[in-house]
């Protein structure tokens, strides 16, 4: 007997998949729906970071940096290079590092601008911008006369702390690339919930940075103590408040620096160790 193949052979009874989900199911993060009843995270915790360099073989240097809650980050780094026209150096005979930042347009959740829209177009410009401030302090430019070095990132994806996740992975690409640093920028990100009473809270999630009502991002150089670049803006805060918050922020850029500088430690013994099989190779 001829099959009919242009139906589906289904069950003739279906269940709703509901019924069938895990018991305490914890929704995703974010959504419609949020788990109200979960604990809440203690504002000193910093959320876990995972950082790996020389990801990418297209470009001098590579890092990705991805934080627990979603938030991932990947840049690249190139130079230097000569400048492209000779008003392009910048003055006193130093070199010119250019930021790009751009998100994908997957890269968030919920309702989000539309991809290439004039609001996101300018708010891609400020985090170029403020990447810039955080990452000039830490490069030698001046041992790149007339020369320019160029760092893009790419926000994947926002589970909220981008800017900071993506300073630290633009200097970790830097780094990667060769370049000449005091050292490497780190980010921490902070941001304070309404109400009187609340505290100021490290690498805060997406949820919390839309009911934020004042916002923090501190880049560091923790060899040297010397912070490069203090951004944020808000409300309901008094100075102290803030002097707090930059000192929570301070001391979240001095426990996120050894997994920085150990994920550039592996990215150089994996160069080395590639370097060295191919001599073998070319020898044998």
């Amino acid at each position: 007997m001829p099959l009919d193949h242009r139906r589906v052979r289904g069950p003739e009874e279906s269940q709703p998949p509901e019924l069938w989900a895990a018991a305490g199911e914890v929704p995703v993060e974010g959504e419609e729906g949020e788990d109200k009843d979960a604990a809440p995270r203690d504002p000193c915790d910093l959320r876990p970071l995972f950082a790996r360099a020389g990801l990418l073989s297209q470009a001098e240097g590579s890092a990705y940096v991805e934080l627990g809650g979603g938030t991932k980050v990947l840049c690249a780094a190139w130079g230097p290079r000569e400048a492209a026209e000779p008003g392009a150096a910048a003055p006193a005979g130093t070199g010119r590092l250019l930021c790009e930042f751009r998100r994908a347009p997957f890269a968030g959740r919920g309702a989000r601008w539309r991809p290439g829209s004039a609001s996101e177009r300018e708010a891609e410009r400020e985090a170029a911008a403020a990447l810039q401030e955080a990452l000039e302090p830490a490069v030698r430019l001046a041992r790149y006369p007339r020369a320019r070095l160029a760092v893009s990132a790419l926000l994947l994806q926002d589970g909220g702390s981008a800017l900071a996740a993506a300073i630290s992975a633009a200097s970790l690409a830097l780094a990667d690339a060769g370049v000449e640093m005091y050292d490497l920028a780190v980010g921490c990100a902070l941001c304070r919930s309404p109400g009187p009473a609340a505290a100021w809270m490290l690498q805060p999630g997406e949820p919390e940075e839309r009911r934020a009502v004042a916002r923090l991002t501190v880049a560091l150089l923790p060899a040297l103590n010397q912070v490069s670049a203090v951004l944020g803006g808000g409300q309901g805060s008094s100075p102290d408040a803030w002097v707090q918050a930059l000192r929570l922020g301070l001391d979240g850029c001095h426990r996120l620096y050894p997994v920085l500088r150990q994920s550039l430690l592996r990215a150089a013994r994996r160069r080395d160790a590639t370097a060295a099989a191919a001599a073998t190779a070319a020898t044998a």
